[in-house]
């Protein structure tokens, strides 16, 4: 660019560039008008990194935030925040201990300690204590009164039961229940005359075997639904209707209210949430990926715009039919691998909202005693953890026969090498008992246990040279 001379200290002078101030004279200066290239690509380098870590690093955690708070509602959201956060992860109830978070709680607690070891030393005394004597004193005073008006009120108690009997089918419901607001959670329903438990009849929608058939390849690469047994996989596929949506088309609009879910069968679809007034692209959903369930787990409105990349097929099931038959199976499958997760040594710095998002990702897999889970010198595609069993790893060199090398128990996993190091199988894995795996996807394993691969290449000196 060019250079313009004039007086230093002039009305025109604007910032220098870098790359130019090593040759200009003292008294010269760039107009803010001229852009050094060099810096206007390290300016979209640098807007790039931090969208990228704006995508991958904050927005799961402001999401999963999000949707506590909306599950909690708390009067004053930014305490609850703040001590969630401080939850997710060794490093941050350390940080925050050391900021001073929690320390009202835990003055709280000493409070509460010192007034029982107070009552304790009352007791000894033989001294009751001054809200113990009140207590007793109105209790007494409320027995003597009741006594007094039970036998001349007998008569009007049975009238007035009579009369509560005949208008209990017209009862009103609690002044709670008319005045609550949004449904927290959909297990969190009161039920009375008022607001009867309706029965369930799941609808029907008739399909061919060609439609079945893809249906249930698309629910097998689903977690969401793989803790389903077979009949309530069949309600499933009789429920769904085909939803057919072109390229560009919002299939749901953040912040409105939902009453389905999707599952893709073919295509691609965009997440996107307003940040920073202007909507950005937070995850990308492929086939067997689902969306707008949240909504229907816990009754609160669309968590973010979905728009089609390109023409997609999608599975479209209703809230009544998911609520019955995928909800409660699902939160039972996904407290039954937090419980597991929790265990597993190599996963013990995992914070809640990482194990939550693990044990969400997970899928079963059954193996009969004697048979291969991995072949050694083939393409390795999943990592495993040993949820209940045995097995033995299997390893064989040229012209040497096969030996184990390893063996593995229930908390252990295996088959990170080739996931890491992006090679084939190193060694077979074979059960020796029968065997129960949860197994998680390359993708799945690179999203949500990269940070762990160094501490497992380290680990992994323990195989046989």
């Amino acid at each position: 660019p060019t250079v313009h001379q004039t007086a230093a200290g002039s009305k025109g002078q604007g910032p220098f560039c870098e790359c130019i101030r090593a040759r200009a004279q003292p008294n010269w200066f760039v107009p803010a008008c001229i852009v050094c290239p060099l810096v206007a690509s390290g300016a979209i380098a640098m807007a790039q990194e931090h969208q990228e870590y704006i995508q991958t690093k904050v927005n799961p955690i402001l999401e999963n935030l999000v949707t506590q708070v909306l599950l909690e509602r708390p009067d004053n959201p930014v305490p609850f925040m703040v001590k969630w956060l401080a939850t997710q992860s060794p490093q941050a109830k350390e940080y925050f201990a050391g900021a001073g978070v929690g320390e009202a709680e835990k003055l709280k607690t000493e409070v509460i300690k010192l007034q029982e070891e107070v009552r304790e030393l009352q007791q000894k005394l033989g001294k009751k204590p001054a809200e113990q004597e009140e207590k007793e004193e109105t209790e007494a005073k409320e027995e003597k009164e009741e006594t007094k008006a039970r036998g001349a009120e007998a008569e009007d108690i049975v009238e007035e039961e009579e009369e509560e009997d005949d208008a209990a089918d017209d009862a009103a419901p609690p002044g709670a229940y008319l005045q609550k607001g949004q449904r927290v959670s959909v297990s969190a329903e009161a039920y009375g005359d008022w607001n009867k438990v309706k029965a369930f009849t799941p609808p029907v929608h008739e399909k061919t075997e060609e439609q079945t058939a893809r249906i249930l390849k698309v629910l097998s690469q689903s977690f969401l639904f793989n803790a389903l047994e077979t009949d309530s996989l069949n309600i499933l596929v009789l429920a769904m209707v085909e939803k057919l949506a072109k390229s560009g088309e919002r299939l749901i609009t953040e912040g409105a209210d939902g009453e389905v879910m999707y599952v893709i069968e073919k295509g691609v679809v965009d997440c996107k949430k307003m940040l920073s007034g202007e909507e950005k692209v937070v995850k990308t959903c492929r086939e067997g990926d689902f969306f707008g369930e949240l909504t229907l787990l816990y009754n609160c409105p669309r968590a973010a715009s979905v728009d089609a990349q390109e023409d997609v097929t999608l599975w479209q099931l209703d809230r009544e039919t998911f609520n019955h038959i995928v909800r409660d199976a699902s939160m039972r499958k996904r407290q039954q691998h937090e419980d597991f997760l929790k265990d597993v040594v190599i996963l013990k710095n995992l914070g809640d909202y990482e194990r939550s998002q693990l044990a969400d990702a997970l899928q079963k897999q059954t193996v009969q005693k004697g048979e291969h889970v991995i072949t050694q010198g083939e393409e390795g595609s999943k990592f495993y953890l040993v949820e209940e069993g045995e097995l033995a790893a299997m390893k064989s060199t040229e012209g040497d026969p096969e030996r184990e090398v390893k063996s593995y128990k229930m908390g252990d996993y295996f088959g990170e090498l080739a996931l890491i190091n992006e090679v084939t199988r190193q060694a077979s894995v074979v059960a020796r008992t029968d065997v129960k795996l949860l197994w998680i996807d390359r993708r799945g394993f690179t999203s949500l246990l990269g940070d762990l691969q160094a501490d497992m290449e380290t680990l992994a000196a323990q195989y046989a040279p």
